[in-house]
């Protein structure tokens, strides 16, 4: 079959159950149609603006409503992120995510601060990636104009249970996040987090939200929930490990076209358990020199680790803007 935008849930739910290894060949498949699988891309995530976000979600450490080691920092200079991002390629990323803890993007001189980190990022020949909260078309528009690669915008959890973790903000939200950055050419990064509480059901259903939007997003990370002393949920069990390989397997299978990434939560896994999330369709991490994916409570492999771990596993670093210049014909899967 072709790349599909029409799948239902019950097709969905069936592909998650299949027995396990056959599920992984698959999956595995189906990766080596669309993508090169020796190659991963490694990015960076920087904190550019910390804490003191006015949202409960409650996984998250960067909320005022908690009392969590996260300590409040101003928007950072360009300079510091500029350095952060010379490191950051020199160790073989090619796409740098900025994260702000906001609510929503706002039309003010931090924003126009944004901008310019944006612009002087990606001149360095990096792909980069933002993720500011809630915009608007006018701003995703801005965005773009300063050289943005990617928005990310998760939707976390399905539309039934999100309620339950966060209330600041709508399922619709998230989603009317999503079509303002499609009126532009910047791509979409967007995906869930694993061990929030929910069930396999949650699980499906934000697969089937996800995979019915057209196009499917450029890039779906899977995170695995980092329990934060001091939120809501910071006494829920880990997710068991054959979870997290059927979540990327199934959604490496229906949206077969998209960049699955491996990204929060990393840090847990063996080098073996890594690479059977690399086998069942990850092609993407997230690495940093300081041990920690976005705050001190999320850590995160080093660049040294993770080298060795490509080395290992015969695996190399995806240069920056490989997709956007791939002029391959679409292949069918099937």
């Amino acid at each position: 079959m072709i790349v599909r935008y029409d799948w239902q849930e019950a097709e969905i739910r069936e592909i998650y159950n299949k027995p396990l290894l056959e599920l992984v060949y698959q999956a595995a498949s189906v990766h080596r149609q669309f993508h090169n699988p020796k190659q991963i891309q490694v990015c960076k995530l920087i904190s550019i603006k910390t804490g003191a976000c006015p949202e409960d979600c409650g996984y998250c450490a960067q909320s005022l409503r908690y009392k969590t080691e996260v300590k409040p920092q101003a928007l950072l200079e360009k300079e510091t992120v500029i350095n952060i991002a010379k490191l950051a390629k020199a160790n073989g990323v090619s796409r740098v995510c900025m994260g702000a803890a906001w609510r929503e993007v706002r039309d003010n001189s931090q924003f126009e601060s944004v901008l310019d980190m944006v612009k002087d990022v990606t001149s360095m020949g990096l792909e980069v990636c933002c993720t500011l909260g809630m915009l608007t078309e006018n701003q995703a528009k801005r965005l773009e104009d300063a050289g943005l690669y990617a928005y990310n915008h998760n939707l976390d959890t399905s539309r039934d249970y999100y309620s339950t973790i966060i209330t600041t903000r709508t399922y619709d939200d998230r989603l009317n996040t999503i079509n303002n950055v499609r009126q532009t050419n910047v791509t979409v990064c967007s995906g869930g987090i694993l061990g929030l509480g929910e069930t396999v059901e949650d699980r499906i259903s934000m697969l089937h939200t996800l995979s019915t939007l057209n196009p499917h997003p450029e890039s779906v990370p899977i995170n695995i929930l980092s329990q934060v002393k001091g939120t809501p949920l910071e006494h829920q069990p880990d997710v068991p490990f054959w979870d997290i390989v059927r979540m990327i397997a199934t959604a490496r299978t229906i949206m077969p076209t998209s960049d699955v990434r491996l990204s929060a939560g990393r840090a847990r896994l063996s080098k073996v358990e890594q690479a059977f999330c690399f086998m069942a369709g990850a092609n993407s991490i997230f690495s940093s020199d300081d041990g920690h994916m976005l705050t001190v409570t999320t850590p995160c492999p080093g660049y040294d680790s993770d080298q060795e771990l490509f080395n290992l596993l015969g695996l190399q670093t995806r240069a920056p803007f490989v997709k956007k210049n791939n002029t391959m014909p679409q292949v069918t899967v099937g």
